[in-house]
């Protein structure tokens, strides 16, 4: 009896089945592996802006509450940056800066200032005008702000190996 059901179940098929999962299952591993690279894209995003924010926090703090204000050299603030990079796996030398001037406090722009060799190159501005939500007022503090190369790798599309740059821009109001 087993065996008989067996045979009609073997011989009694025909190939669309096989044409239907050779159409599908291409399409269904696309899915998944989209899933997967867009994760680690975020994942990476994330931890761009883990780093920017620790960056941000060691800018904002000076260094010595009873001394004055002296804040933190931009090279001190590249390698806290650093560090939280290399603490989730990712390669500091990778960072590029993305340039350009922001409000200043007092009018005017601030420029980015960025950091000696052989450091994370990312751009710190000092005494910039912080985005604020409308209701309340511009305030003032720092911004920390670089990007994070990703690759996407997706075979049989137009988006194989596809380079994207990944923006972190952190700002922090300044403590006093």
């Amino acid at each position: 009896m087993r065996i008989a059901r067996m045979k009609k179940i073997v011989f009694g098929t025909s190939g669309a089945e096989i044409a239907e999962a050779a159409v599908v299952l291409p399409v269904l591993f696309m899915i998944m592996f989209g899933i997967f690279w867009f994760g680690r894209a975020y994942n990476i995003y994330a931890t761009i802006n883990h780093a920017a924010r620790e960056g941000a926090r060691v800018a904002s703090a000076p260094t010595c509450a009873s001394c004055g204000n002296n804040f933190d050299s931009v090279d001190a603030i590249a390698d806290r940056v650093a560090q939280a990079l290399q603490a989730s796996k990712l390669d500091p030398a990778q960072v590029t800066h993305s340039g350009g001037n922001r409000v200043a406090c007092g009018g005017g722009t601030s420029a980015c200032s960025t950091p000696s060799g052989g450091k994370p190159n990312i751009c710190v501005y000092f005494n910039v005008q912080l985005d604020t939500p409308a209701a309340g007022p511009a305030g003032c503090g720092v911004g920390v702000s670089f990007q994070y190369p990703y690759k996407f790798y997706f075979p049989f599309t137009s988006l194989h190996m596809q380079r994207v740059k990944l923006p972190a821009d952190v700002q922090m109001v300044g403590e006093n």
